[in-house]
């Protein structure tokens, strides 16, 4: 077998070096060339270099008939090199994009795996990185986007890294045949209907046999705009400083930030901020949608104001923006019949409420508010809910879904207001979990 230059591997290992202390090194195994060539030169180094324990992922998709049999020639490739291989399948959601919604469903999948500061190597390549450029400057991206695939990102509890963004595929074609090594052609890859493979098959070449160095040209400028990237997100982390103040509520588990700083700001630093402070919250809309960012902040103090995303909302309330997701999105309704004794309750969608101080003895119920509700308050009579929730400043969207107790049909206690109920009685509430988006 001819010996392959090392630099390869030295680059590798260079890119690799931060991370040599992380629990676990996962692989996201398509079983194509790029993925088969990483597989392969981790799984060498191993035998001359500690390491972190060495998975192997593939996920599969379903989406052809020929991907039916890529599982077992994945299973052949891992056991051949000695290294675990989990196969994850997932099912891809109907949408516009066959492409992006089945690379949702991939890193869905690789996110549940991640235990924490765990690692996730792609195979992706400096072809892979000069497509996305041109992919997403023929999309009108912002600087953001132009960026293109960062060597290295969170995900979920770990970390996502792309150790071969430097390499052009063939020096991993060379690798792998100089190896010996076989890997799956997906036919899709030819079908030219697909965005991607447009650029890869029609376009990629014809550029290149004009400027030889295009693909290395093009990875070059977007390493140049990720670096710019990155001043425009130190302003914002210093402009979001700012507004990182206590919203008063931190007890409903939600990012917010407080409005007046961020309208000091011009109008492109503003935008410049949102952008760097939902990035890791939703998929960024374009510039054509960014006109609702201004209904939002230029809406009346007691206007009702939202503006919905790909993965969330952003709303505006008491002098603050709120980001809400997942069970946030939907409204609890009904009520619950309740045993003091059995605590704490689960409300669907809604969290989990327990209560201290002198348990009540008759018929409970876990409620919301239907209008007109009225609590009896120590030193202060009856009250109309809704004036209290007023005086109390909670936050417009919170206001559905905060959870009531009644007994015998009187309201006695509202969540998380000490003093707001029957004698010591509490209700106590933890609110449900503010899901991220993954981008």
């Amino acid at each position: 077998m001819p010996a392959f230059p090392p630099s390869l591997q030295s680059r590798l290992l260079t890119h690799l070096a931060p991370w040599r202390n992380a629990p676990a090194w996962y692989i996201a195994l398509s079983g194509g060339l790029d993925s088969t060539v990483l597989l392969h030169l981790i799984a060498q180094l191993t035998h001359s270099e500690k390491l972190p324990p060495l998975r192997a992922l593939h996920v599969h998709h379903g989406l052809q008939a020929a991907a039916s049999g890529w599982p077992a020639r994945c299973k052949s490739l891992c056991d051949s090199l000695n290294v675990p291989l989990q196969v994850i399948h997932v099912q891809v959601e109907a949408g516009a994009s066959l492409e992006q919604q089945a690379r949702d469903a991939r890193y869905a999948a690789f996110a549940q795996v991640l235990g924490q500061d765990e690692v996730l190597l792609l195979a992706q390549h400096r072809d892979d990185q000069a497509e996305t450029l041109l992919f997403r400057l023929l999309r009108g991206s912002g600087l953001r986007g132009l960026a293109a695939m960062p060597r290295q990102r969170r995900l979920a509890a770990g970390h996502l890294l792309r150790p071969l963004l430097d390499v052009p595929r063939g020096e991993l074609l060379g690798y792998a045949q100089a190896h010996g090594l076989s890997w799956i052609d997906d036919p899709s890859n030819t079908d030219s209907r697909f965005s991607r493979n447009f650029l890869r098959n029609e376009v990629m070449p014809v550029l290149a046999r004009r400027w030889p160095q295009a693909g290395a040209s093009m990875a070059r400028a977007a390493e140049h705009l990720a670096e710019a990237q990155g001043l425009l997100d130190e302003l914002a982390e210093q402009d979001l400083s700012v507004a990182a103040t206590p919203s008063g509520f931190e007890w409903l588990g939600l990012s917010s930030l407080a409005l007046a700083p961020l309208l000091a700001l011009s109008s492109k630093r503003q935008r410049n901020a949102l952008q760097c402070w939902l990035a890791p919250r939703t998929r960024l809309p374009d510039s054509r949608h960014w006109a609702s960012w201004e209904s939002l902040r230029d809406a009346g103090a007691s206007a009702t104001a939202l503006w919905q995303l790909t993965d969330g909302q952003l709303h505006r309330a008491g002098g603050r923006l709120w980001w809400l997701s997942g069970d946030w999105l939907l409204v609890p309704e009904g009520t619950i019949g309740w045993q003091a004794t059995a605590q704490p309750l689960s409300l669907p969608g809604n969290g989990k409420v327990w209560l201290s101080g002198d348990l009540p003895q008759g018929r409970l119920r876990v409620g919301y508010r239907q209008g007109g509700e009225v609590l009896a308050l120590s030193g202060r009579g009856h009250r109309d809910l809704k004036r209290l929730l007023n005086e109390w400043g909670l936050p417009a969207f919170a206001r559905a879904r905060l959870p009531l107790l009644y007994l015998d049909e009187q309201l006695v206690a509202v969540a998380n207001r000490p003093g707001a109920g029957a004698g010591n009685l509490q209700l106590h509430w933890l609110p449900p979990t503010n899901a991220q988006g993954l981008r």
